[in-house]
């Protein structure tokens, strides 16, 4: 029997040393192609070198290669960025995409930051971008309806607050300080301490003084719609901490932030009735944007046990920007999903 085991580890190396070997060629073979094909793009001839990288990933691709097409249109697509090629640039990193979907890639961190590389150097206002980034998202969870890998979009929201580090293109730059796409992408990202940090920011380099708990309140309401508890709480603490024009509380100097404090503590608690008496004592801070209230009926809904209103009042403008928040809202950390554990989907 032990001889058997040994016979079966002996064959499990050679097998091993057979594939690693068998790489080896391939990586070098790969390498040999990309000499000739960054040759070409260095002489100025575009245009062919692109139809060879789209020749060679359908090789690769009809061989089961998927590593090597990825790698090759990786690296294919940094080098036509770096000549400003943009619209061969976007293509390939297309085809990145269509090797990880065809191949039904597992997310890994090295992906998703290949992936958010070659977003970060696409021109912010080329349609290809975002259609690169929601076929990204889509990868990221399987194909799912969900929203996308909390951690893709946690890596998309530090892109567009903050651009790459480093030295940066026109574009890059261009891309930093994208205040409202990067508070969309964080959302949808478990980080609610970089989330704090980027309305910090926002709200210093656009909001007014008057405004600075308004930044802050829709950042809570949204993560709790989203079900988010715990990044609803942190984002509220980190904000309300590291902000400038924020007197240490809680109790704080602004109502509207007593009241977001009050909230996390009744959510926590679940008891409606603390719910009902403070969104009726805080009705004049609440009134200052329509949405509030919106928000909390959905609140109250997830949280507190409050049947939905009969006659929905998710029409028009307000219906649709609920509705492009919460396109699912599978609850990422598995809290207690209430009774009805469908997605928010709101009429």
């Amino acid at each position: 029997r032990s001889g058997g085991a040994s016979r079966q580890t002996g064959t499990m190396m050679s097998e091993q040393e057979a594939l690693k070997s068998s790489s080896a060629r391939n990586r070098g073979g790969v390498q040999r192609v990309e000499g000739k094909l960054r040759a070409s793009v260095e002489r100025g001839d575009y245009y062919e070198a692109h139809q060879m990288y789209r020749t060679l990933f359908f090789r690769y691709m009809s061989q089961s290669k998927h590593a090597e097409a990825r790698e090759l249109m990786y690296n294919g697509a940094l080098l036509f960025f770096s000549y400003n090629q943009q619209n061969s640039a976007a293509d390939l990193s297309m085809l990145v995409l269509e090797v990880l979907e065809k191949s039904e890639a597992k997310v890994e961190e090295d992906i998703l930051e290949n992936l958010v590389k070659m977003f970060s150097l696409m021109d912010p206002n080329s349609p290809e971008r975002v259609v690169f980034v929601s076929r990204a998202l889509k990868w990221s969870t399987g194909g799912s309806g969900k929203l996308g890998h909390p951690r893709l979009h946690q890596l998309l929201a530090v892109i567009l607050w903050k651009g790459t580090s480093g030295s940066c293109t026109q574009e890059q730059s261009q891309l930093q300080q994208n205040y409202s796409e990067s508070r969309y992408h964080f959302l949808h990202s478990s980080d609610g301490e970089g989330c704090a940090q980027m309305l910090v920011e926002y709200s210093a380099a656009r909001g007014f003084r008057a405004e600075v708990d308004m930044f802050v309140a829709q950042a809570v309401l949204q993560f709790l719609c989203l079900k988010n508890k715990s990044s609803a709480l942190v984002v509220f603490t980190t904000y309300t901490q590291k902000h400038p024009s924020i007197e240490k509380g809680p109790p704080f100097v602004q109502p509207l932030l007593n009241f977001l404090w009050f909230l996390l503590l009744a959510v926590e608690g679940g008891k409606l009735a603390v719910f009902t008496v403070l969104c009726e004592q805080y009705q004049p801070s609440l009134k200052r944007d329509p949405m509030y209230n919106e928000y909390l009926d959905r609140i109250g809904q997830l949280f507190f046990g409050v049947p939905p209103k009969q006659s929905s009042s998710y029409g028009g403008l307000l219906g649709n920007l609920l509705n492009s928040l919460m396109g699912s809202g599978e609850d990422e950390e598995g809290e207690e999903a209430h009774e009805d554990s469908s997605p928010i989907e709101l009429d």
